[in-house]
């Protein structure tokens, strides 16, 4: 049962800060582990629940700073590959293991951000190339997925956008529009299964101002943070995500 009490609290203020601090300044990355701290007191279906109404509430004031600042044909991509994602987890939600889809995302976060490692330090050469299409329908798809299970859509996002080469705030803005959509996708689903409950709901009230703060943290961040230290916390927070993943699947 979930008691708002100084436990309760004492876990999910600074797990709430955080989560609109990432979403808002540093992509969905590392958002994530945010549930991953709830979920250490709660079970994992009330943690679900509770975030999804805090993290589009962080998406909605979010979605102002960043207005048209997104790559709207990458994010079309993304978009459209994560409704049927979506859709595959709400149908699997009850029967499916999400670990197998867990630890190959981790695998795949920490394959690209050891490849990045080792073209920036020169161990090997190659001519940049963006993602054709299909890679970008198919990030969004896994995105929708692991998003619907875990609110852990952020490295097939990240690890697709990262390689279009965008600027890092096109890059904050993309993420936030595609995000604000994937859980607009994912409410109605949420609601439908039970996910939601008068207990979560109260305790969203009492921790909206929380996410506000956080997701206002996060904006001026990205503004003051330089483009080359902001691309090296996205890969940190990239590699802390992967391994986390790859943790909860083997645990």
């Amino acid at each position: 049962m979930l008691v708002l009490d100084p436990v309760f609290l004492a876990a999910t203020v600074p797990a709430v800060l955080f989560a609109g601090i990432s979403k808002a300044g540093f992509g969905s990355g590392a958002a994530f582990a945010a549930l991953a701290i709830l979920a250490l007191i709660l079970e994992p279906a009330q943690a679900l629940g509770l975030m999804l109404p805090l993290l589009m509430l962080i998406d909605a004031a979010t979605l102002r700073p960043y207005w048209r600042g997104w790559d709207w044909p990458n994010a079309r991509l993304l978009i459209l590959g994560a409704l049927p994602g979506v859709v595959l987890g709400a149908a699997l939600y009850r029967v499916a293991a999400p670990d197998v889809i867990r630890f190959l995302i981790g695998a795949v976060a920490l394959a690209f951000v050891a490849f990045q490692a080792a073209v920036r330090l020169r161990l090997l050469r190659y001519r940049v190339r963006p993602f054709q299409a299909r890679a970008g329908l198919a990030a969004g798809v896994v995105a929708g997925f692991t998003s619907f299970v875990s609110h852990a859509g952020g490295p097939p996002v990240a690890v697709f956008l990262l390689a279009q080469g965008l600027s890092k705030t096109v890059y904050q803005a993309t993420t936030v529009l595609v995000f604000w959509a994937i859980n607009l996708f994912k409410f109605v689903p949420y609601a439908f299964l039970g996910i939601f409950t008068a207990q979560t709901l109260l305790a969203d009230l009492v921790l909206a101002p929380v996410a506000l703060l956080g997701a206002w943290l996060g904006v001026r961040a990205h503004r003051l943070v330089p483009e080359g230290l902001f691309f090296g916390i996205t890969y940190v927070a990239l590699t802390l995500t992967g391994l986390r993943l790859i943790w909860v699947a083997v645990a």
